[in-house]
């Protein structure tokens, strides 16, 4: 049995999404080929070879893989597919949006989301916006996953590098062009991994007061900032910062959850965090029937007070 990953990363380095894939990947058994697909990526594949469990790195440098579009990668990832028994990405905005792609080119099913490997078959992966979760089994000859990040460890560095080995590339395939991008450079850590997450609710607003109240305790904190669908909607935070069953799935060490009332389909998307520190003047509020602390005060007297004396 061989395994291969589909490696996510920025200019710079690997992602964290793609280590905690490795980690479910390598729960598989088996060999494990990690695939960086990309241009001018020398640095990336070295980068991957360091990490432990990997077997082997296949590299597909091209500069038509400059950027990330599905439609060029999932026929390259379709003509090595028939090596391997599995075929996994991290459960991104990258990862979902290619494997479904060559799940269809291979006329294959597949399993997305998944949290927890039970054998080579047999995964367990969330139903009803994570209030159930349901153990499911594939029989396809590929097996082809996504799996959620939060649900396992990132791989660290091991002692010994793994070979790289070059594959044939196929260019443009001319059915998608890149346009542009807008990338919001922060120096707080990412969403998806931070370790210390504080989270703001429609209470605080306006986006205003939002940054007044939630920077400070940020910086202190190290966190990342993240925020409800409902604060996204009305405007006070960017849509990359909202925290749900519709944006991004998180499990810090440390979640704090400033105004947020704990709907549910935000509490989907935090509910596995560590620690739960929820801030609301609501006793009622149903983020403290989730939350480990709580303090039921007003929070723009409060979370200042906490930033100052932090």
């Amino acid at each position: 049995m061989s395994v291969l990953l589909i490696a996510e990363f920025d200019q710079q380095s690997l992602k964290a999404a793609t280590r905690s894939a490795i980690t479910a990947a390598t729960q598989l058994g088996g060999d494990l080929d990690v695939l960086v697909i990309g241009h001018n990526v020398n640095a990336i594949a070295q980068q991957v070879a360091k990490v432990q469990g990997v077997t082997r790195v296949l590299v597909a440098d091209d500069a038509a893989y400059a950027k990330p579009l599905a439609e060029n990668f999932a026929p390259l990832v379709q003509g090595i597919a028939a090596r391997y028994s599995h075929i996994l990405a991290a459960a991104s905005s990258f990862g979902k949006n290619l494997v479904p792609r060559v799940a269809a080119l291979l006329d294959v099913d597949m399993v997305s989301e998944v949290t927890k490997i039970i054998d080579a078959s047999t995964y367990v992966r969330p139903l009803y916006a994570g209030n159930l979760n349901a153990t499911v089994q594939t029989s396809e000859v590929i097996k082809l996953l996504t799996v959620r990040p939060t649900g396992f460890t990132a791989a660290k560095d091991g002692e010994q590098a793994a070979p790289i080995e070059a594959i044939a590339t196929l260019g443009d395939q001319s059915l998608s062009r890149f346009v542009s991008e807008n990338i919001q450079v922060s120096e707080r850590p990412e969403l998806g991994t931070a370790s210390v997450i504080v989270t703001g609710g429609r209470s605080l607003g306006s986006a205003e007061k939002f940054e007044a109240l939630m920077s400070p305790l940020a910086n202190k904190l190290n966190a990342a900032i993240g925020a409800t669908r409902a604060a996204v909607d009305a405007g006070f935070a960017p849509n990359e910062w909202q925290v749900g069953q519709t944006g991004t799935v998180v499990a810090p060490d440390v979640y704090i959850a400033i105004g947020v009332s704990g709907a549910a389909q935000h509490i989907a998307g935090m509910k596995e965090s560590r620690l739960i520190i929820a801030i609301n003047q609501d006793p009622d509020a149903q983020i403290f029937q989730w939350s480990d602390y709580g303090l039921v005060a007003d929070l723009f007297d409060a979370v200042p007070k906490i930033s100052a004396a932090l």
